[in-house]
């Protein structure tokens, strides 16, 4: 004799919404558990006061790291939003897809990610991806014309000319 599959069906057990465990302690969180103790303690020896106050400091503590940590992603964006507006009008070098080194002038940046993205003659480059800047005026150094290599004697002394 054949069994048929039962389909569940939707009842109490279904209408209960699951949560998810949290996978950052946070405020919220440690006033819980805080709560949560006070509520269970035995009445005939009550939580001590400097243990509660101790915990009290913990919580401001996370809170103001929290807050700092937060302020600094904060200006890091800031920063680089900055950097890559001064690159417009200058010329830029930043190694392709192909792995070659190209040189182009800056024309605009777009914010639209998390990492700026500067237009270097019409090509959408990610800010850390540059890897050179050049005033606008300066000719642009070709790649392995010993422009940077100093003297050429070893010292790292720039070389001087007659």
């Amino acid at each position: 004799m054949p069994v048929e599959a039962i389909a569940p069906t939707s009842g109490a057990a279904d209408a209960q919404a699951v949560r998810a465990p949290k996978q950052v302690m946070d405020s919220e969180l440690f006033l819980t558990l805080l709560v949560t103790q006070l509520r269970n303690q035995d009445p005939s020896s009550p939580m001590d006061t400097n243990e509660m106050i101790g915990q009290t400091t913990q919580l401001a503590t996370m809170e103001q790291l929290t807050n700092m940590a937060t302020m600094s992603e904060e200006n890091f964006s800031l920063q680089m939003r900055m950097a890559a507006a001064g690159l417009i009008g200058q010329t830029v070098t930043y190694t392709n897809e192909a792995g070659e080194s190209v040189t182009g002038t800056a024309n605009s940046v777009s914010y639209l990610y998390g990492v700026p993205t500067v237009s270097v003659s019409g090509v959408d480059v990610l800010l850390d991806a540059i890897s050179g800047v050049v005033a606008p005026g300066v000719p642009a150094p070709a790649p392995g014309d010993g422009a940077d290599t100093g003297s050429g004697d070893g010292s790292g002394n720039p070389g001087t000319t007659a």
